[in-house]
C-alpha cells in the first residue's frame, strides 16, 4: 500500500476525526495472548530501517513491539509500563528492546516519520515518548498544525517539519515495516509485542510483562 505526501494530507483529517470519535486509535483488538511465535532469527532481520535498538545487544531477552502512534493502548503502554521496563530490565542489561512501526493510518506514519527524522536512537525514542504523551492534543480533526507545535519543542521548525514529512522514501520503508510485519509475522493490531518469539498483544501491565521474561532469565 504507497500512500504519497498529498494522500497524507487529504487523509490526515478525516481519519484523525474517526479516530476521536472511536477512541482514539484505529487498532483492532484491546488486550489478550495468542499462541504464535516466530523464530528470533527470522524476526532480527531488518527491513528498509534500521532497528533503533534500546539495551545490551547480548541481552539474554529480546522484545520487538509493533505499535502506532495513533493508538491509546500502544501510548498507555509507552506511558505506564515501559519506563518500569526500562529501568529494571533494559538499563540492567537484561532486555534488549526494539519499537517497529505498525501505522494504522496517514497521521500515525506521519508521526513515524518525524521521530525518524528527529536523529540517532535517543532522540527517536524522545520523539516517541513526546508524541505519546502529546497524543490528545494532535490526534484531532485538523492534526497537522498541533504536531507541528508538539515538534518544535525537540527543535524542529515550520521547514523541517514539512520536509520531513515529504519524504516519500522514508515514509514507503515505515510502511514496508508494516506490511512485513502483517505478512510475514501476522501482525494484524497493537500494541503486538514478540518476547524472545513468542507473541503478545496488548497493552500488557507491567506485572503481567515481568511473568513472561522472568522464566526466560532463568531458563
Amino acid at each position: 500500500m504507497r500512500t504519497t505526501r498529498r494522500q497524507f494530507l487529504l487523509a490526515a483529517s478525516s481519519l484523525a476525526l474517526a479516530a476521536a470519535l472511536t477512541g482514539g486509535g484505529l487498532e483492532l483488538f484491546s488486550h489478550g495472548a495468542l499462541a504464535q511465535s516466530v523464530p528470533q532469527a527470522e524476526l532480527m532481520q531488518q527491513g528498509p530501517l534500521s532497528d533503533q535498538v534500546l539495551g545490551d545487544e547480548k541481552a539474554p531477552v529480546t522484545i520487538i513491539e509493533y505499535a502506532s502512534m495513533t493508538c491509546p493502548h500502544c501510548a498507555h503502554f509507552a506511558l505506564t509500563t515501559f519506563p518500569q521496563l526500562k529501568e529494571k530490565y533494559i538499563d540492567t542489561g537484561k532486555v534488549k528492546y526494539i519499537l517497529r512501526e505498525f501505522p494504522f493510518d496517514p497521521i500515525a506514519a506521519g508521526a513515524f516519520m518525524l521521530a525518524r527524522c528527529a536523529g540517532g536512537k535517543d532522540k527517536y525514542y524522545a520523539m516517541v515518548d513526546l508524541l505519546f504523551r502529546t497524543q490528545a492534543t494532535w490526534a484531532v480533526e485538523r492534526p497537522l498544525g498541533p504536531m507541528l507545535n508538539v515538534v518544535k519543542q525537540a527543535g524542529f521548525t515550520e521547514a523541517t517539519f514539512k520536509s520531513c514529512l515529504g519524504d516519500q522514501k522514508l515514509l514507503e520503508s515505515i510502511e514496508a515495516v508494516r506490511d512485513r510485519a502483517a505478512k510475514q509475522f501476522k501482525v494484524a493490531s497493537t500494541p503486538t509485542f514478540f518476547i524472545n518469539g513468542q507473541m503478545t498483544v496488548g497493552a500488557i501491565s507491567f506485572e503481567d510483562m515481568q511473568k513472561l521474561i522472568d522464566p526466560l532469565l532463568k531458563s
